[in-house]
Protein backbone atom coordinates (compact mmCIF):
# COMPACT_ATOMS: atom_id res chain seq x y z
CA UNK A 1 0.00 0.00 0.00
CA UNK A 2 1.38 3.28 -0.82
CA UNK A 3 2.48 5.58 1.70
CA UNK A 4 0.42 9.00 2.22
CA UNK A 5 2.52 12.13 1.87
CA UNK A 6 1.33 14.83 4.05
CA UNK A 7 2.47 18.32 3.66
CA UNK A 8 4.37 20.62 6.09
CA UNK A 9 1.46 23.11 5.56
CA UNK A 10 -0.93 19.87 6.65
CA UNK A 11 1.07 19.01 9.49
CA UNK A 12 1.17 22.33 10.75
CA UNK A 13 -2.24 22.51 10.53
CA UNK A 14 -2.53 19.88 12.65
CA UNK A 15 -0.06 20.46 15.07
CA UNK A 16 -2.18 24.00 15.81
CA UNK A 17 -5.66 21.88 15.70
CA UNK A 18 -4.22 19.88 18.37
CA UNK A 19 -2.82 22.66 20.35
CA UNK A 20 -6.31 24.66 20.56
CA UNK A 21 -7.97 21.78 21.62
CA UNK A 22 -5.32 21.19 24.38
CA UNK A 23 -6.15 24.76 25.27
CA UNK A 24 -10.04 24.10 25.24
CA UNK A 25 -9.78 21.11 27.42
CA UNK A 26 -7.56 23.03 29.96
CA UNK A 27 -10.40 25.58 30.00
CA UNK A 28 -12.97 23.10 30.31
CA UNK A 29 -11.42 21.72 33.06
CA UNK A 30 -11.22 25.37 35.05
CA UNK A 31 -14.22 26.80 33.94
CA UNK A 32 -16.99 24.28 32.20
CA UNK A 33 -17.59 23.72 28.82
CA UNK A 34 -20.31 26.82 28.50
CA UNK A 35 -17.44 29.05 29.51
CA UNK A 36 -15.58 27.84 26.31
CA UNK A 37 -13.67 31.15 24.52
CA UNK A 38 -12.56 30.84 21.23
CA UNK A 39 -11.17 34.57 21.42
CA UNK A 40 -9.33 33.37 25.09
CA UNK A 41 -8.02 30.68 23.30
CA UNK A 42 -6.53 32.53 20.65
CA UNK A 43 -4.71 35.33 23.01
CA UNK A 44 -3.18 32.25 24.88
CA UNK A 45 -1.46 31.16 21.80
CA UNK A 46 -0.40 34.81 20.78
CA UNK A 47 -2.92 34.33 17.53
CA UNK A 48 -5.78 36.80 16.55
CA UNK A 49 -9.38 35.63 16.70
CA UNK A 50 -9.64 35.81 13.03
CA UNK A 51 -6.31 33.45 12.63
CA UNK A 52 -8.28 30.96 14.64
CA UNK A 53 -11.22 30.56 13.27
CA UNK A 54 -9.36 29.57 10.22
CA UNK A 55 -8.63 26.03 12.37
CA UNK A 56 -12.08 26.12 13.69
CA UNK A 57 -15.29 27.93 12.48
CA UNK A 58 -17.08 28.40 15.98
CA UNK A 59 -17.42 27.33 19.47
CA UNK A 60 -19.44 24.91 18.52
CA UNK A 61 -17.48 23.21 16.06
CA UNK A 62 -14.37 22.45 18.63
CA UNK A 63 -17.04 21.64 21.34
CA UNK A 64 -18.24 18.69 18.64
CA UNK A 65 -14.13 17.67 18.05
CA UNK A 66 -13.64 17.66 21.70
CA UNK A 67 -16.67 15.27 22.26
CA UNK A 68 -16.25 13.34 19.38
CA UNK A 69 -12.30 12.95 20.65
CA UNK A 70 -14.01 11.95 24.38
CA UNK A 71 -16.18 9.44 22.97
CA UNK A 72 -13.27 7.63 20.88
CA UNK A 73 -10.76 7.59 23.51
CA UNK A 74 -13.93 5.27 26.00
CA UNK A 75 -15.01 3.46 22.60
CA UNK A 76 -11.32 2.91 22.20
CA UNK A 77 -10.97 1.73 25.87
CA UNK A 78 -14.11 -0.84 25.79
CA UNK A 79 -12.83 -2.40 22.83
CA UNK A 80 -9.57 -3.04 23.76
CA UNK A 81 -10.87 -4.55 27.18
CA UNK A 82 -13.65 -6.76 24.81
CA UNK A 83 -10.99 -8.22 22.73
CA UNK A 84 -8.83 -9.44 25.63
CA UNK A 85 -12.36 -11.00 26.66
CA UNK A 86 -14.11 -9.46 29.35
CA UNK A 87 -17.84 -9.37 31.76
CA UNK A 88 -19.71 -6.24 32.84
CA UNK A 89 -17.40 -6.10 35.81
CA UNK A 90 -14.50 -6.04 33.37
CA UNK A 91 -16.51 -3.33 30.98
CA UNK A 92 -17.32 -1.71 34.46
CA UNK A 93 -14.26 -1.03 35.69
CA UNK A 94 -12.93 0.34 32.50
CA UNK A 95 -15.71 3.64 32.26
CA UNK A 96 -14.56 4.13 35.60
CA UNK A 97 -10.99 4.20 35.34
CA UNK A 98 -11.31 6.15 32.21
CA UNK A 99 -14.35 8.61 33.88
CA UNK A 100 -11.56 9.51 37.04
CA UNK A 101 -8.61 9.51 34.10
CA UNK A 102 -10.16 12.90 32.74
CA UNK A 103 -13.23 14.11 35.16
CA UNK A 104 -14.17 17.16 32.85
CA UNK A 105 -13.49 14.99 29.73
CA UNK A 106 -16.44 12.50 31.35
CA UNK A 107 -18.53 15.50 32.27
CA UNK A 108 -18.13 16.98 28.50
CA UNK A 109 -20.28 13.93 27.19
CA UNK A 110 -22.59 13.03 30.25
CA UNK A 111 -23.20 15.94 32.16
CA UNK A 112 -25.27 18.97 32.00
CA UNK A 113 -26.30 19.92 28.50
CA UNK A 114 -24.07 23.04 26.78
CA UNK A 115 -27.14 25.58 26.53
CA UNK A 116 -27.82 26.50 22.68
CA UNK A 117 -25.27 23.90 21.91
CA UNK A 118 -26.38 20.51 19.55
CA UNK A 119 -24.32 17.36 19.03
CA UNK A 120 -24.36 16.17 15.46
CA UNK A 121 -25.42 12.76 14.58
CA UNK A 122 -22.28 11.35 13.98
CA UNK A 123 -21.26 12.01 17.81
CA UNK A 124 -24.42 9.29 18.21
CA UNK A 125 -22.79 6.46 15.71
CA UNK A 126 -19.46 7.11 17.80
CA UNK A 127 -21.36 6.02 21.62
CA UNK A 128 -23.42 3.36 19.33
CA UNK A 129 -19.99 1.74 19.35
CA UNK A 130 -20.46 1.60 23.63
CA UNK A 131 -24.10 0.04 23.29
CA UNK A 132 -22.78 -2.68 20.96
CA UNK A 133 -20.12 -3.64 22.65
CA UNK A 134 -22.02 -3.95 25.94
CA UNK A 135 -24.96 -5.56 24.61
CA UNK A 136 -22.40 -8.42 22.78
CA UNK A 137 -21.28 -8.67 26.55
CA UNK A 138 -25.03 -8.71 28.12
CA UNK A 139 -26.04 -11.53 25.70
CA UNK A 140 -22.93 -13.89 26.65
CA UNK A 141 -23.43 -12.92 30.53
CA UNK A 142 -25.37 -16.46 32.39
CA UNK A 143 -28.95 -15.70 33.69
CA UNK A 144 -30.80 -12.41 33.10
CA UNK A 145 -30.01 -9.35 35.04
CA UNK A 146 -33.30 -7.48 33.83
CA UNK A 147 -34.65 -10.57 35.34
CA UNK A 148 -38.37 -12.25 33.14
CA UNK A 149 -40.84 -10.15 35.62
CA UNK A 150 -41.36 -6.22 35.07
CA UNK A 151 -40.44 -3.79 32.38
CA UNK A 152 -43.04 -5.64 29.82
CA UNK A 153 -43.74 -2.11 28.36
CA UNK A 154 -39.67 -1.06 27.89
CA UNK A 155 -39.06 -4.74 26.24
CA UNK A 156 -42.39 -4.22 24.13
CA UNK A 157 -40.83 -0.75 22.85
CA UNK A 158 -37.48 -1.94 22.52
CA UNK A 159 -38.98 -4.46 20.10
CA UNK A 160 -39.68 -2.23 18.05
CA UNK A 161 -36.42 -0.18 17.88
CA UNK A 162 -33.72 -2.32 16.42
CA UNK A 163 -31.16 0.63 15.26
CA UNK A 164 -29.07 -0.14 18.18
CA UNK A 165 -30.11 -3.15 19.44
CA UNK A 166 -29.33 -5.18 16.40
CA UNK A 167 -30.54 -8.85 16.73
CA UNK A 168 -30.24 -8.84 20.34
CA UNK A 169 -33.76 -9.49 22.26
CA UNK A 170 -35.36 -7.06 24.25
CA UNK A 171 -34.44 -8.25 27.40
CA UNK A 172 -30.41 -8.42 26.63
CA UNK A 173 -31.33 -4.18 25.49
CA UNK A 174 -32.81 -4.13 29.03
CA UNK A 175 -30.03 -5.58 30.60
CA UNK A 176 -27.72 -3.23 28.87
CA UNK A 177 -29.43 0.19 29.23
CA UNK A 178 -29.95 -1.16 33.11
CA UNK A 179 -26.43 -1.63 33.44
CA UNK A 180 -25.65 1.64 31.54
CA UNK A 181 -27.36 3.81 33.51
CA UNK A 182 -27.00 2.76 37.23
CA UNK A 183 -23.30 2.93 36.71
CA UNK A 184 -23.20 5.87 35.14
CA UNK A 185 -25.62 7.16 38.04
CA UNK A 186 -23.23 6.09 40.77
CA UNK A 187 -20.12 8.12 38.64
CA UNK A 188 -22.04 11.38 37.94
CA UNK A 189 -22.93 11.34 41.65
CA UNK A 190 -19.20 10.32 42.90
CA UNK A 191 -17.15 12.41 39.91
CA UNK A 192 -19.87 15.91 40.95
CA UNK A 193 -18.58 14.92 45.16
CA UNK A 194 -22.16 14.56 45.60
CA UNK A 195 -21.20 11.53 48.43
CA UNK A 196 -18.92 13.72 50.58
CA UNK A 197 -19.22 13.56 53.85
CA UNK A 198 -21.48 10.44 53.73
CA UNK A 199 -18.86 8.65 55.62
CA UNK A 200 -18.93 5.73 53.37
CA UNK A 201 -16.80 4.68 49.92
CA UNK A 202 -18.34 4.98 46.85
CA UNK A 203 -16.04 2.68 44.87
CA UNK A 204 -17.31 0.27 47.12
CA UNK A 205 -21.07 1.19 46.61
CA UNK A 206 -20.00 1.22 42.46
CA UNK A 207 -18.54 -2.23 43.33
CA UNK A 208 -22.04 -3.19 44.67
CA UNK A 209 -23.78 -2.24 41.99
CA UNK A 210 -21.68 -3.84 39.41
CA UNK A 211 -22.37 -7.20 41.55
CA UNK A 212 -26.49 -6.29 41.91
CA UNK A 213 -26.25 -5.85 37.97
CA UNK A 214 -24.33 -9.11 37.31
CA UNK A 215 -26.63 -10.99 39.59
Amino acid sequence: MAETVVSPRERYRAQVRTEIKDRAWEQIATAGASALSLNAIAKQMGMSGPALYRYFANRDELITELIRDAYRSLADAFHATAEGGTDLAGLAETVRRWAFEVPHRYFLIYGTPIPGYQAPPDTAEIAGELMAIMLDVCAAAPGDAAGEDGGAALDANLDQVAHWGRSHPARVQRRALTFWTRLHGVLSLELAGHFGGMAFDPALLYEAEVDALRR
